[in-house]
C-alpha cells in the first residue's frame, strides 16, 4: 500500500511538472510572435500621378498601399530625379521631397528648428517629411516679380537664409536668373536695374546680405559689418566721412528694413536685377 501511494504520488508529480512545461512553452512561443503593427506612412497626398511618402520612395498613385498609405519599397530612395543638387530645387515636387528627406542633405538637428508660415502663426515642423513637404512646395527664393518662376526647377528644400549651415557655393546658386549689379554711389536698386532694362527683386536682397557674396563683387577694405539702413547691402565709398567707416560693406541683421528703394548718399549698393 505504501509503495502504491509512493507511485501515485510520483505519477502528480510528473504530471504537474509536464503541464508546467507545456504551458511555459506556449506562453514564450506567444510571447516570440506578437502582434506586429504596420507602419503608417505620410505621404504628399496632393499628386495627380505620383506620391512621395516618408520612407524617401517616389511612387505611382495607383501603387500606394491603401492599408499603410506606404510605396511599394522598388526603385531608388531618397530620389533627385529632375533635382540641381547645388541649388537644390527640383522640376517636380514628388521628388524635391524624395531628395530633401536624404539625412545627408537634410539635418533633422536643422530643419525642426525652422519657423514656417507667417510671423503670427509661426511655428516649427514636427518631423523632417513635414519639414520637406511645406518647403518643396512654398519657397519664395525660386520666384521673381512674386508672381513668376525663375525656372522649371522652382520646387526647393534648401534651408531659408537666415538658418545656419548656408554656404557661399550654395547661396550664388540661388542667384541663377539674377543679374547681381553694383550700383553708382546714392542710387536705389529700382534705378540701377531701371538703367538696365530690368526690376529689382525684392527677396533676393536676402541672399546678397552677407558677407562672402559682398566679398565676390565689392572689394569691402574697410572690412563687413552689421548696419541698420534701407540701403543694404551696401558699400561706403572711400571719401566717406571717417565716422562713417569709408571702404566698409554694410550688411543688416533686420530683414524687414530690405527695399529696392532704398539708397544713401555715402554708399553703392549691391542689387538683384532681372
Amino acid at each position: 500500500m505504501g509503495n502504491f501511494a509512493c507511485g501515485l504520488n510520483l505519477s502528480w508529480i510528473l504530471l504537474h511538472i509536464f503541464i508546467f512545461q507545456f504551458l511555459s512553452r506556449i506562453t514564450a512561443i506567444r510571447k516570440d510572435i506578437g502582434f506586429q503593427t504596420e507602419h503608417k506612412c505620410k505621404n504628399t497626398v496632393q499628386g495627380r500621378y505620383l506620391l512621395s511618402d516618408d520612407n524617401g520612395y517616389v511612387c505611382d498613385a495607383l501603387s500606394v498601399s491603401s492599408q499603410s498609405r506606404c510605396c511599394p519599397e522598388i526603385g531608388e530612395k531618397f530620389s533627385c530625379h529632375g533635382c540641381n543638387l547645388l541649388s537644390q530645387c527640383c522640376s517636380s515636387y514628388e521628388y524635391c521631397v524624395s531628395c530633401c528627406l536624404n539625412p545627408t542633405r537634410t539635418h533633422k538637428a536643422e530643419v525642426l528648428k525652422v519657423k514656417i508660415s507667417k510671423p503670427v502663426t509661426s511655428r516649427t515642423c514636427a518631423n523632417v517629411f513635414d519639414y520637406c513637404a511645406v518647403r518643396c512646395r512654398h519657397s519664395s527664393e525660386s520666384v521673381v516679380h512674386e508672381n513668376a518662376y525663375l525656372s522649371d526647377s522652382h520646387h526647393c528644400f534648401s534651408l531659408p537664409s537666415n538658418s545656419s549651415g548656408t554656404n557661399a557655393s550654395l547661396l550664388e546658386a540661388r542667384l541663377n536668373g539674377i543679374s547681381v549689379v553694383v550700383g553708382r554711389q546714392g542710387e536705389s536698386c529700382n534705378s540701377i536695374c531701371k538703367l538696365r532694362g530690368q526690376s529689382c527683386v525684392p527677396n533676393k536682397i536676402v541672399v546678397l546680405n552677407k558677407c562672402d557674396i559682398m566679398q565676390k563683387y565689392m572689394s569691402c577694405k574697410g572690412g563687413c559689418l552689421a548696419s541698420v539702413g534701407t540701403d543694404q547691402p551696401a558699400e561706403v565709398v572711400h571719401d566717406a566721412p571717417e565716422n562713417l567707416n569709408p571702404g566698409a560693406c554694410l550688411y543688416s541683421d533686420i530683414q524687414s528694413m530690405f527695399s529696392c528703394a532704398g539708397s544713401h548718399q555715402h554708399t553703392r549698393r549691391l542689387c538683384p536685377c532681372a
